[in-house]
C-alpha cells in the first residue's frame, strides 16, 4: 500500500514539474521571462589598450529585445567584419543577455597607398581605418604585402629616421627608399642582414647622406652604388 502511495505522489509531483517546466520554457520562448529579455551586452578583448566604442555601436540593441529573436550569426558577421577585428564571437547567456569576444589586430606598421596611411598588422593585415597623416616612429610600406613584415619592420628600425618606405618588389624582395631619395636593393635572402650592414656603413660612412641614387645590396659578394 504505501508503495502505491509513494508511486503516485512521485507520479503526480513529476507530472506537475513538467507541466511547469513546459510553461516556462513556452513563456521564455514568446519573451514573458526576465531570462529571454536582452538588459546587457558585454564586449571583452584580447588587448586592454583599444577603444571598442565601435563595436558597441554595432552590436548595440534595443534593450527588452526577445533573445532568442537575434541571430548570434548576424550580429558575429557585423563585429567579425570591423577593421581590426581577427577573430570574434557572439555567446548567448543563460540569463538572456549577449557575451561578445573579439580578438584583435596589433599594428605594427603603417601602409600607404600615396595619400592615406593604413595601419598594418605583422601578418600585412589592414587593421584599422587610414588617417592622411603619417604617425612618427612607423615604418611605412608601399604595394603589395608578403605574408609577414615583422622581421623587416625590426630590421629597419634603426634607421627608421632615414627611411622614406619599403616596397615589396616581384612578391620576392624589398627595396628599401630613404627619405634622401636614395633606393636600396635588398636581397632576396636574409634582407635583415644587409640592413645591419648598411646601418654600419651609415655609422662608418655616413652612406645614408651621401648624393647616390642607388645602393645594390642584391649580390652577396660586392654593394654597388650609383
Amino acid at each position: 500500500m504505501k508503495r502505491t502511495i509513494w508511486f503516485w505522489l512521485c507520479f503526480t509531483v513529476a507530472i506537475i514539474l513538467a507541466i511547469y517546466f513546459s510553461v516556462r520554457i513556452v513563456m521564455t520562448g514568446l519573451g514573458h521571462t526576465e531570462i529571454s529579455r536582452i538588459r546587457n551586452i558585454s564586449i571583452s578583448a584580447d588587448m586592454t589598450d583599444k577603444d571598442l566604442s565601435e563595436l558597441k555601436k554595432i552590436a548595440k540593441m534595443t534593450n527588452g529585445t526577445n533573445t532568442y529573436d537575434v541571430d548570434l550569426s548576424e550580429i558575429n558577421n557585423r563585429i567579425s567584419n570591423v577593421p581590426g577585428v581577427r577573430y570574434s564571437s557572439v555567446r548567448r547567456l543563460p540569463n538572456g543577455n549577449l557575451t561578445i569576444n573579439v580578438s584583435l589586430y596589433r599594428a605594427v606598421a603603417l601602409w600607404t597607398d600615396g595619400k592615406n596611411y593604413f595601419p598594418l598588422s605583422a601578418d600585412g593585415t589592414i587593421v584599422n581605418k587610414p588617417t592622411d597623416t603619417r604617425t612618427p616612429g612607423h615604418t611605412v610600406f608601399r604595394g603589395t604585402m608578403p605574408s609577414d613584415i615583422s622581421k623587416i619592420t625590426n630590421a629597419v628600425q634603426s634607421i627608421s629616421g632615414h627611411l622614406d618606405y619599403l616596397e615589396w618588389i616581384e612578391n620576392r624582395r624589398w627595396n628599401l627608399h630613404t627619405t634622401g631619395g636614395i633606393t636600396v636593393l635588398l636581397p632576396e635572402h636574409m634582407p635583415e642582414s644587409a640592413i645591419h650592414t648598411l646601418i654600419v656603413l651609415h655609422q662608418n660612412h655616413n652612406i645614408l647622406s651621401k648624393d647616390i641614387t642607388t645602393i645594390d645590396m642584391r649580390d652577396d659578394a660586392r654593394i654597388l652604388v650609383r
